[in-house]
């Protein structure tokens, strides 16, 4: 069984992504969505879940960095920066959805070589990148 470390929740209300609502049950994310015109939206003054994921994703990459920084005792350069790219995609199959997701780093000081290596060490250590590059199960149930 996989040591839970931390939990959080959200409930999304409404149309979802188009009109919808979406917070975290300790109120600390509280969003409304729009859909991108792009996709057919108004490009209204909403968020959507691409750029929710985003923000996550960078985040919590720049967050395995430290990690893995730490490992080789040493530290990541001040003024690193992630960007992670997130695009809504068709599936190949035509069945559904997926998410595509690219990261840039910027590390002033690290060479291009020594940059790429820890953006790999960091890939093995983000829970993000764990979940999007391997199959997990979703636990599905109604309440």
């Amino acid at each position: 069984m996989t040591k839970i470390l931390y939990t959080t929740e959200a409930t999304a209300t409404g149309g979802g992504r188009g009109g919808g609502h979406s917070a975290t049950k300790d109120g600390k994310i509280s969003v409304d969505f729009s859909v991108p015109k792009s996709m057919g939206g108004d490009d209204g003054p909403g968020t959507n879940p691409e750029q929710l994921f985003a923000t996550g994703y960078a985040a919590c990459f720049l967050g395995a960095l430290h990690v893995a920084a730490g490992r080789e005792k040493t530290k990541l350069p001040e003024g690193s920066t992630i960007t992670a790219t997130v695009s809504f995609a068709d599936r190949e199959d035509n069945v559904g959805f997926t998410v595509v997701a690219a990261l840039e780093g910027h590390f002033p000081g690290l060479s291009k070589a020594e940059g790429e290596a820890l953006m790999q060490k960091g890939h093995q250590i983000c829970p993000y990148s764990n979940l999007i590059t391997k199959v997990h199960e979703v636990k599905l149930t109604v309440a």
